[in-house]
C-alpha cells in the first residue's frame, strides 16, 4: 500500500514555513519577526543566532506563542548529547537537531524523555554533494544512499523525525513511515539564487516530495518585505 504524500497533519498550514533567523545579531533578528507578524509562526535558530544571545530570544519568541526550532546539530560523547538535550528541552523548544549518529541519536532521546521536543536528526547536509562525501573521508557512496542508511538507523533508534533534502524525501518516507517528521532545508522559490545548497527544491516542490516542514532562511531574511515573502511561500505550500 503506497503512503500518502504528507500524512501528518501539520495544524496551521503557516506552521509549515520554518523561517531562519539567519542574522547576525537578537536586534537584527528581533526587527525581522516584528516585520513579518503574523506571517510567520515557526523561526529557526542556528550557530549564527544562536551563539549572540539567541538562545535567549528563543525564550521571547516562545513567550509570545512562536515555535522555535533550534538547530545546533548536536554530536558529542552521550552524556555531553544526553544532559545537553535535557536542558534545551526545559526551554520549551519545539525541535532541535543532531547528527544522525547513533550513539548520539539514543543520547538525544534520552535526554528528551518526558518532554514536548521533538529530536531531528541531520542525514547529510543540503550543501554535501558526492564529491564532498568522498573528500570528507567516506567511501564513495552517492549522497541518497547514505541518507537512507541514516534514516533507517534513527528510525529503529525510534527518533522524532529527519532533516535531509527535498529530493530524499519520498524514500525518506518510504523508510521512516507514516509518523515521522520530514523537515527539508536547502527550499528555494522559482527564480532565487541556490547560493551555497546544492540539492534544492521550490516549496511546492517539497510539499509534494513529503516533506511535512520547510525551512527558509535568505529568501525571506534578505527580501525587500520579509512579510510578503513569507506569505508567498506559505500560499505556495497550501497550493501543493
Amino acid at each position: 500500500m503506497s503512503l500518502p504524500t504528507n500524512p501528518i497533519s501539520a495544524g496551521d498550514i503557516r506552521d509549515r514555513l520554518i523561517i531562519g533567523l539567519d542574522v547576525p545579531s537578537v536586534e537584527e533578528a528581533r526587527a525581522l519577526v516584528t516585520r513579518i507578524g503574523d506571517a510567520g509562526t515557526f523561526y529557526k535558530i542556528g550557530y549564527q543566532l544562536g551563539y549572540a544571545g539567541g538562545l535567549e530570544f528563543a525564550r521571547e519568541l516562545i513567550g509570545q506563542g512562536k515555535k522555535v526550532f533550534l538547530d545546533l546539530k548536536l554530536h558529542d560523547i552521550g552524556n555531553t548529547v544526553e544532559e545537553g538535550v535535557r536542558s534545551i528541552a526545559r526551554m520549551g523548544m519545539t525541535f532541535l537537531t543532531v547528527h544522525a549518529y547513533p550513539q548520539t541519536m539514543r543520547a538525544a532521546m534520552a535526554g528528551k524523555a518526558g518532554s514536548d521536543l521533538k529530536i531531528l536528526a541531520v542525514t547529510v547536509l543540503t550543501s554535501y554533494d558526492d564529491s564532498d562525501l568522498v573528500e570528507a573521508g567516506y567511501a564513495p557512496v552517492p549522497a541518497a544512499e547514505l541518507v537512507a542508511r541514516r534514516a533507517e538507523q534513527a528510525r529503529d533508534i525510534g527518533i522524532d523525525g529527519i532533516v535531509c533534502a527535498a529530493t530524499e524525501a519520498q524514500r525518506v518516507r518510504s523508510i521512516v513511515g507514516r509518523n515521522r517528521l520530514i523537515v527539508t532545508p536547502g527550499i528555494r522559490p522559482a527564480g532565487a539564487e541556490a547560493g551555497d545548497q546544492k540539492r534544492v527544491v521550490t516549496p511546492a516542490e517539497g510539499i509534494r516530495l513529503g516533506a511535512n516542514h520547510l525551512v527558509v532562511g535568505r529568501p525571506i531574511v534578505k527580501a525587500a518585505d520579509p512579510r510578503s515573502a513569507a506569505e508567498a511561500i506559505v500560499r505556495e505550500i497550501a497550493d501543493a
